[in-house]
């Protein structure tokens, strides 16, 4: 068994064999044989910031890449995480700075500190043992982790040998650090814990429960077998492209209540968003004749058809953070250049759901760089698509998309292809593009489905569900496209995300007529899927009411509690 030594030897070999550059901690201190540091209050290394915002820049003269790194390294709320997010903001957005020009003229801009589109123009360095005043004591992180001098991630291990010392002491360990050296973690992207054998990742505000796993390399099928986990976190989720592309897309920040609570992504939502956007992209392309294209796929090899509007269906079970992927996914779908600046229509099928979500997109502005709206009727629908010339996040509940009387077809409101649609529930309410007859009426219809893809002719779509359904008239996949993540109950268990669920058939007798049950759950069906008669609907829903009833009438409720038992 190695001790902590050993493996954080390990650990900055495997940084190396990734691409990192390495310098001991003591060496670069300010009594170090080549000193990066003025004193050991001073987190950030400020040369090597200064050198990469003047390569990044060059149109900014000395005294302005001073102030650019003065503006970077300086915290200007009181508290850590409002610190954080307003130097992930920087991050993410450039400093604003005014300059004068060589010809004399003045300029505003807004400098970049890291060059996402290009990682090799970036200083990635590791350092261990990098010791830090503290308002108690001086503290030792094990690893710290620099892009362009900033210290962006940290990593703190505990000895494999010592059977008292586990992950769960290590992220004791951090708790530490935030009270007595904060200023370290005011740029804090991620954390690691790790004994060797297990390591997790987390968010500067994540508790216990959310240190997460981190199961692959370079894709969602990439998933390799080795001793030490931290293995595959230093090799997968620090690889250089990787690692830019993740504080990129997969870092939001969310208000509850009085607290701010930073969300990173798992490497089930890091992978899945970043197949999806690659697919969405290919599936958006203008149509052209030829085959599928060729380019190696990530996940299941499936080939993808240029402009066949399908993205394809992203199957993660639930309670496995669908909504921060959805999240992630409009953030860099939004800023890829070939997209030409989309519109996203984000639809479900219930308003509790619609306004869940709209909230989740709306904490999530700093990524999305825009407000969503919400369409309130299908009228304001209606209005929101057909002037839209480009750009936003429309809200919209399926129903929306109802013909108005007298109309037979739904008319086209934005015929850009530029367009995707995000059908959250995808296994429900999503069907009904082919003609069914209606009881009632004895005229076929179609369902909410058809009159969307009508209404934006030109649209992609993708599908999130964590249930996809293969019927005949009802398939998922044949809907929306092959599968481009899976995250199921299994993986989620294995990740103990979830308890393992275990099933036992169990009947508890409901006294009504079986043919009314049949009518009544023919009825249901008819509301859920594309039922447009609103008299019709309403009445439906009172006929089910009177079943809910009987399902839990008291008698029946103690007969299920007592079974239970």
């Amino acid at each position: 068994m190695i001790n902590e030594e050993q493996l954080e030897q390990l650990a900055i070999q495997w940084f190396q064999d990734t691409g990192w550059s390495y310098a001991r901690g003591p060496d670069i201190s300010p009594e170090g044989m080549t000193p990066e540091r003025g004193d050991f209050r001073t987190v950030v290394l400020k040369a090597r910031l200064a050198a990469a915002v003047h390569r990044l820049n060059p149109k900014l003269p000395p005294t302005a890449v001073e102030e650019v790194v003065h503006i970077a390294t300086t915290p200007d709320h009181p508290g850590l995480v409002q610190n954080n997010r307003g130097f992930h903001r920087l991050l993410m957005d450039g400093v604003k700075i005014e300059f004068t020009n060589a010809v004399g003229v003045k300029e505003t801009d807004h400098a970049q500190l890291i060059d996402f589109q290009n990682p090799a123009n970036n200083d990635f360095l590791v350092v261990n043992q990098y010791t830090v005043t503290g308002t108690k004591q001086p503290r030792r992180p094990d690893i710290v982790v620099f892009v362009n001098g900033l210290p962006l991630a940290l990593i703190e291990l505990k000895n494999p040998a010592d059977e008292n010392a586990d992950i769960w002491k290590a992220y004791g360990q951090l708790g530490t650090y935030k009270d007595e050296i904060e200023d370290l973690l005011v740029f804090n992207e991620a954390l690691v814990i790790s004994d060797g054998m297990n390591a997790r990742i987390g968010s500067l505000t994540a508790s216990q429960e959310w240190f997460m796993p981190w199961r692959t390399i370079a894709n969602e099928d990439d998933k390799p077998s080795v001793a030490f986990e931290l293995e595959t976190i230093v090799r997968g989720f620090f690889r250089p492209d990787l690692f830019l592309d993740y504080v990129r897309y997969f870092v939001l920040f969310e208000q509850d209540g009085d607290a701010m609570i930073k969300k990173i992504a798992g490497y089930h939502q890091f992978h899945g968003v970043r197949e999806a956007v690659r697919v969405t992209l290919i599936a958006a392309a203008e149509r052209r004749v030829g085959n599928a294209v060729s380019e190696p796929r990530a996940a299941y090899g499936r080939a993808v058809v240029p402009g066949s509007r399908k993205a394809g269906v992203f199957w993660h079970t639930q309670g496995s953070g669908k909504s921060i992927s959805m999240c992630c996914y409009a953030g860099k779908l939004l800023q890829q250049p070939e997209m030409n600046n989309p519109t996203i229509v984000v639809v479900t099928d219930r308003n509790d759901l619609d306004g869940q979500l709209y909230q989740q997109f709306c904490s999530a502005k700093d990524l999305l760089k825009q407000t969503p709206e919400q369409a309130e009727s299908r009228e304001q629908l209606r209005v929101m698509l057909a002037t839209r010339q480009a750009g936003g996040i429309i809200f919209t509940t399926v129903q929306k998309f109802s013909l108005l009387e007298g109309e037979k077809e739904h008319p086209p409101l934005c015929e850009r292809s530029n367009v995707v649609v995000i059908s959250d529930e995808a296994h429900r309410s999503q069907y009904g593009l082919t003609a069914k007859l209606n009881q009632k009426t004895g005229m076929y219809v179609f369902g909410y489905a058809k009159h969307m893809r009508d209404a934006l002719p030109q649209a992609s779509f993708i599908g999130f569900t964590g249930t996809p359904i293969a019927l005949e008239d009802k398939d998922t996949r044949g809907v929306f496209g092959d599968y481009v993540s899976i995250y199921d109950i299994q993986d989620a268990v294995d990740d103990k995300a979830t308890v393992p669920i275990y099933y036992e058939s169990r009947l508890a007798k409901l006294d009504i007529n079986r043919a009314a049950i049949d009518e009544l759950n023919q009825d249901v069906e008819e509301v859920i899927e594309d039922e447009e008669d609103v008299a019709a609907r309403e009445n439906t829903k009172g006929r089910w009411t009177q079943l809910a009833k009987l399902v839990g009438a008291k008698p029946r409720l103690a007969e299920v509690a007592a079974d239970l038992i």
